[in-house]
């Protein structure tokens, strides 16, 4: 596989230039979707189960939780 220089040689300067665009554009987008992404994340959930911690153990849980999830896949 050729590199990007390889393939944008000295003889077609403006394909060097449009690769360059091309991939500082790319990167703009990622870099935003990415940002969106982490922000959006809440951890208002954590906690949600400490008054079943004298029930079930964490594994117990964890248990729990992927079998009701492996029904919903279904």
């Amino acid at each position: 596989m050729c590199s990007l220089e390889e393939k944008t040689n000295e003889d077609h300067p403006e394909m060097e230039q449009e690769a360059e665009d091309s991939i500082s554009s790319f990167y703009k987008k990622q870099k935003k979707k990415y940002k969106k992404i982490s922000r959006s994340l809440k951890l208002d959930w954590i906690g949600g189960l400490e008054d079943m911690a004298d029930q079930y153990s964490s594994v117990q849980l964890q248990h729990k939780i992927l079998e009701n999830w492996d029904e919903e896949q279904d």
